[in-house]
């Protein structure tokens, strides 16, 4: 090949692996003053949209950091927040469980107390039931007594305050004789 290439130069003839010096100069200086034009014209273009993005990413970098760290910071606010809440609900529910028992105790107290009035009542309407029935038992005793004292006597008595001093004079002795039949 190098032969070829030598031969060449000598000869006159046409080679076709050599260029001409005319279009490699007027190739050049085109492709300089493109290169010049697209450089000058082109290269701050790209270059600025480059730094634009760079700076949209950079930003929204920066944006989804700083997200993140408010997320970060919610989360953690909420927590405190839940944790708060469970802390008051936990003393609510303490304060109704002392309240119910207060209540329950109140009731209890009251309940114990109309138990204790509605038995003292009971007892006092029983205590006159008693010194009724008793009174009555008396009378009623006093008057079969008269009567009774009358037919062994032979005779009606009508005076009240004779019948009277008998009839009480009679329960005395039935009262001491079964007071002394205890006692015995």
């Amino acid at each position: 090949m190098t032969d070829l290439i030598a031969s060449g130069a000598e000869s006159s003839e046409f080679n076709v692996l050599a260029v001409p010096i005319g279009e490699l100069i007027i190739g050049t200086v085109a492709f300089l003053i493109v290169f010049f034009v697209l450089g000058k014209l082109l290269l701050p273009k790209i270059s600025k949209a480059l730094e634009d993005r760079e700076q949209a990413i950079e930003g929204g970098l920066k944006k989804a950091e700083e997200a993140e760290a408010e997320s970060a910071r919610l989360a953690a606010q909420n927590q405190d927040e839940i944790a708060k809440a469970r802390e008051e609900a936990a003393g609510i529910r303490a304060a109704a469980q002392a309240e119910r028992a207060d209540i329950i105790e109140k009731a209890r107290s009251e309940a114990q107390a109309a138990a204790a009035a509605v038995t003292a009542s009971a007892q006092a309407q029983i205590e006159q039931e008693k010194n009724k029935a008793g009174s009555d038992l008396q009378r009623n005793v006093g008057a079969i007594a008269t009567d009774l004292a009358g037919r062994i006597v032979g005779e009606v008595l009508t005076d009240n305050a004779t019948a009277q001093g008998v009839v009480d004079r009679f329960i005395s002795e039935l009262e001491a004789a079964s007071g002394s039949n205890g006692k015995a």
